[in-house]
């Protein structure tokens, strides 16, 4: 049986982000860092929003396709360096995953969309942007927050943690609220959104 567009597209997204060099070890297996990431992105879409749209799947999916081509010290290592990186990086996964759209047969409206999510755009007026800042922050702070906390100080963690509150809907917070986090990391949580 051949696949559908989705199942394909979904392949060649994961082909991409195998090709990432930098690892990342769960349970003593290294994977592909951007292809574990991915996976858990739609993992978690699916969890939070069982209904996803097709256009959302993808997106969610290819989020960080190819991230590790562009460095973070390829920029300024200050606020405006570090937001015109996440601006080019945008562009670039919108771009690939485009080429990728267009290569199974998407057509221009649906890959439209996908850029449109990937890029994040009107997040808190439209409901799918929202739903992709949600799960991304979802994701960050089931899999990545604890990682992050160990490596800085509670000021920064805190502050981070607020900011990403920010960016969430109400029903991101409920979620992010049922994770499981260490006992540092829940008092970390507690105090960012008291």
């Amino acid at each position: 049986m051949k696949p559908t567009r989705f199942e394909s597209a979904i392949i060649l997204i994961d082909q991409k982000n195998s090709e990432d060099i930098n690892t990342y070890q769960v349970h003593g297996l290294d994977y592909s860092k951007e292809l574990l990431y991915s996976q858990r992105m739609s993992q978690k879409l699916l969890q939070f929003d069982p209904n996803a749209s097709e256009e959302l799947q993808i997106a969610a999916r290819a989020q960080h396709i190819c991230r590790w081509k562009i460095a973070r010290n390829e920029y300024p290592m200050d606020r405006v360096g570090y937001l015109k990186w996440r601006e080019t990086l945008k562009k670039m996964h919108a771009e690939i995953t485009s080429d990728i759209l267009m290569e199974v047969g998407y057509d221009d409206e649906f890959i439209d969309r996908v850029s449109f999510l990937i890029n994040k755009k009107l997040i808190k007026k439209d409901d799918g942007s929202q739903t992709l800042e949600d799960v991304i922050c979802l994701v960050f702070l089931e899999y990545y927050f604890e990682e992050f906390a160990e490596k800085h100080d509670n000021e920064k963690v805190i502050d981070i943690l607020q900011k990403t509150w920010v960016k969430m809907s109400d029903k991101g917070h409920q979620e992010a609220l049922k994770i499981k986090y260490s006992e540092n990391g829940l008092s970390l949580v507690k105090q960012a959104i008291a």
